[in-house]
C-alpha cells in the first residue's frame, strides 16, 4: 500500500497548517474562559468583624456589646438568633450606622462576650430572662426608647418587650412575626410534619442530646445553619466567625434549657413567673411594627397570615425574595436595613 505525501505548497498542506493554528488559538481562548468563571465564583470578603468590644453589667449578665453610630443618635438595637451571633448584623450594624443611627448590637447570654456576674445564677435560657435581657441592657445603657429589630431568638425576645414594654419602643422589626409563645400552648402536639421540623428540641430533651450538642457543638450549629437557610451559600470563614461566639461557657446549658422549659421538661425561675403568665395570654402588640419572611426559610415558622391580627398598630408585612432563608439580616442585608430604617418612620 503506498502513501502519498502532500507538498509544502500543496492545498491539503496549507489546510493542516490553518487547521492547527485554529485549535491553538481556541485552546488558548478556552483557558481564559475557563479561568474567569473561578475568578467570579470566588467567596466574596467577608465584611469587617463586628466586635463586642464594650461591656456593661446588666442585671444578671455583664453583656459585651457592639456600639456603633453617633452616641446621641436614635437608637437600634439588633438581636441575634441562636445559633448566630452578632455578624449577623455584619453589613447591616454600619450601614445603619451610617445613616446616623447608634446601634447596639449585644450578645445573648450564652453567646460570645457576655457572661454571668454570679457562678450561682441559674443558666436560664427561658423566652422571659432572654426579654428581660434586653430591658436592663437598656436601663444599664439609660436608653428610654429604642427600635428593636431581630431574628430567630432575637425576635422573640423584641417580640415580648414590645408587647409587655410598649413604652420603652419606638417600633418593631420581626422576621417570622409574632413569636411569643408559652409552656401551655407548646402542650399542643401539631401534625407530623410540624413536629419534623423541631427535630433539634426533642434531641435536646435528652441525656444523649445534651452530650452530643456539648461535642459537636460546631457541627451542629453548621446543619442548623444549611437547613434553616437551604439556598444561603455561606463559606467557612464567614460560619467560623460566628461560630466561635458559641464557644461561650454557658452556651450548652442556655440552649439546652431553653428547648427543654419549651416542652415543661426544665423549670424555669420565680422571679419569671408573672411575665410568663401574662405571655401565656398572647398580648398583642401596639408599636408600629414591620414584619420579615424569607422565601426559602427552612426553619420552623408561622405562616404571616396567621399572626397578623397581633399587631395592632401600623404594621406592614415584607417577604424577601430571591432564596432568602431564615437570617435575613446576613441574607439580605440591604433589606433589611431599609425594613429597619422604614419602621422607625412608620
Amino acid at each position: 500500500m503506498s502513501t502519498i505525501t502532500p507538498s509544502p505548497t500543496s492545498p491539503f498542506r496549507r489546510s493542516l497548517r490553518g487547521l492547527s493554528l485554529l485549535m491553538a488559538s481556541w485552546l488558548m481562548l478556552s483557558a481564559t474562559a475557563l479561568a474567569e468563571p473561578a475568578a467570579r465564583t470566588a467567596s466574596p470578603a467577608l465584611p469587617p468583624e463586628l466586635v463586642a468590644n464594650k461591656h456593661i453589667n446588666a442585671g444578671d449578665l455583664r453583656i459585651g456589646y457592639a456600639d456603633l453610630g453617633p452616641a446621641k443618635g436614635e437608637v437600634i438595637i439588633l438581636l441575634h438568633g441562636w445559633p448566630y451571633d452578632i455578624n449577623s448584623y455584619a453589613e447591616v450594624a454600619p450601614q445603619l450606622a451610617a445613616r446616623g443611627y447608634r446601634v447596639i448590637v449585644p450578645h445573648l447570654r450564652g453567646y460570645g462576650t457576655t457572661t454571668f456576674l454570679s457562678a450561682d445564677t441559674p443558666r436560664n435560657g427561658q423566652p422571659a430572662a432572654l426579654a428581660s435581657d434586653v430591658i436592663a441592657l437598656m436601663d444599664a445603657l439609660e436608653i428610654r426608647r429604642a427600635t428593636l429589630a431581630g431574628y430567630d431568638w432575637g425576635a422573640r425576645s423584641a417580640d415580648i418587650v414590645a408587647a409587655i414594654w410598649p413604652e420603652r419602643v419606638k417600633a418593631l422589626v420581626s422576621v417570622s412575626g409574632y413569636l411569643i409563645g408559652s409552656q401551655e400552648a407548646a402542650r399542643t402536639p401539631l401534625p407530623p410534619s410540624g413536629e419534623l421540623q423541631w427535630w433539634y428540641q426533642f434531641y435536646f430533651a435528652t441525656d444523649r442530646g445534651q452530650a452530643g450538642y456539648t461535642q459537636y457543638t460546631h457541627d451542629f450549629a453548621k446543619k442548623i445553619w444549611e437547613l434553616a437557610s437551604p439556598q444561603w451559600k455561606f463559606d467557612d470563614a464567614t460560619f467560623k466567625r460566628s461560630a466561635s461566639a458559641l464557644d461561650n461557657p454557658d452556651h450548652v446549658a442556655i440552649v439546652i434549657h431553653n428547648y427543654r422549659w419549651r416542652l415543661s421538661l426544665a423549670e424555669g425561675e420565680p422571679k419569671y413567673a408573672a411575665l410568663e403568665q401574662r405571655l401565656a395570654q398572647a398580648p398583642v402588640i401596639t408599636v408600629p411594627t414591620i414584619t420579615i419572611e424569607g422565601d426559602a426559610n427552612g426553619a420552623p415558622h408561622p405562616k404571616p397570615e396567621a399572626y397578623a391580627t397581633k399587631f395592632v398598630g401600623k404594621y406592614e408585612h415584607r417577604t424577601f425574595t430571591g432564596g432568602i432563608g431564615h437570617n435575613p439580616p446576613q441574607e439580605s442585608p440591604a433589606e433589611f436595613v431599609q425594613a429597619v430604617v422604614d419602621a422607625t418612620r412608620l
